[in-house]
């Protein structure tokens, strides 16, 4: 008979993600962000290539990113809305972990299955800030696309890309509750 956890069940059957424009001081310590990313780094990982890996970002790194999407997003010719709302995920906020993508080569891994490890992580590692007590929210947006954002903003190399920033901070306050999927619409049992 497997042993139930139930109050790990509570908690996964009513998370929700905080609004990262809600997010503000304190932020987590070093010390108090280890146990977070140590949970998200016990992500499924077929092959244990790890094909991922953290990049914390504090206030000063945040505040430089602002300006390199500012910079990125005008040389690019975006839209003066898209590269504000762009610039606002990096400068208002206190703390975020970039999840990067690192493509192993591998003949028994498909590089799409390296892929789902790194969004597991990322939500591995969102459920683990706030099991914790933090507010948190995974965001991406055109940056976290966008090569000369990788390469000038975080060094990343060719063979890395962004799966989600992580924004971990104190809320300011409870979102509501938003609609849930129904199950039974998007669910098919199979007997035979």
């Amino acid at each position: 008979m497997p042993a139930p956890n139930p109050s790990a069940m509570e908690f996964l059957l009513s998370r929700r993600s905080r609004p990262a424009k809600t997010l503000t001081t304190p932020v987590p310590s070093r010390a108090e962000l280890m146990p977070i990313l140590t949970a998200a780094a016990r992500s499924p990982d077929h092959g244990k290539l790890e094909p991922w890996r953290f990049i914390v970002l504090e206030r000063a790194a945040l505040k430089r990113l602002a300006e390199v999407v500012e910079a990125r997003g005008k040389s690019l010719g975006r839209d003066e809305a898209d590269v504000s709302k762009a610039r606002v995920q990096f400068d208002s906020a206190h703390l975020a972990v970039a999840v990067v993508e690192v493509m192993k080569p591998s003949d028994k891994i498909p590089t799409i299955e390296q892929t789902y490890s790194a969004g597991a992580v990322c939500l591995a590692l969102l459920n683990a800030a706030l099991a914790s007590g933090w507010g948190a929210n995974w965001l991406s947006g055109w940056p976290s696309h966008d090569r000369g954002f990788l390469e000038a903003g975080l060094g990343l190399d060719n063979h890395e890309r962004v799966a989600g920033f992580i924004h971990i901070g104190t809320e300011t306050s409870q979102p509501p509750e938003r609609p849930r999927p129904d199950i039974a619409a998007i669910t098919s049992w199979v007997s035979e």
